[in-house]
């Protein structure tokens, strides 16, 4: 492949249509706008949504979902990610030096996902009850 050769895809940049020269472009007399009406005048645009005074269907429809924002600073940590540690001491401040958790987190939730191949002294963290057996299993304690 070559710099100088090469080329826009068959058909991906089209002329833009001129729009008022005559008859025989399609595209005369009114423009494509029609007659009448408030689209067929310079200007005659409302804004986004505007449905003539109708209730407009983004507030017709319900609000759902949220987000929470009590849980920003909550972290889940999977129990497999507790092998990448050097030491047998786990608390946030750890968790955060070894690059497992940001900064900014100040909860950390210990799930029973994979397995504990050694054991840990875990402190200041929540943890499932699976995760809590799990860790207790592999000779670990819990504060």
């Amino acid at each position: 492949m070559k710099l100088n050769a090469l080329r826009s895809g068959e058909g991906s940049r089209t002329k833009r249509a001129r729009v008022g020269r005559g008859i025989g472009s399609g595209l005369g007399k009114t423009c494509g706008r029609g007659h009448k009406g408030q689209k067929s005048r310079s200007g005659g645009f409302h804004k986004v949504g505007f449905e003539g005074g109708q209730m407009p269907i983004q507030r017709r429809l319900p609000k759902i979902g949220f987000r929470s924002s009590a849980n920003a600073d909550l972290v889940e940590l999977r129990l497999y990610q507790l092998n990448t540690l050097q030491g047998d001491e786990v608390n946030l401040e750890v968790l955060k030096a070894a690059g497992l958790i940001k900064k900014d987190i100040k909860r950390v939730k210990i799930v029973n996902t994979g397995e504990v191949e050694r054991s840990f002294k875990i402190t200041g963290l929540s943890l499932t009850k699976g995760a809590a057996e799990a860790i207790t299993k592999a000779g670990g304690s819990i504060e």
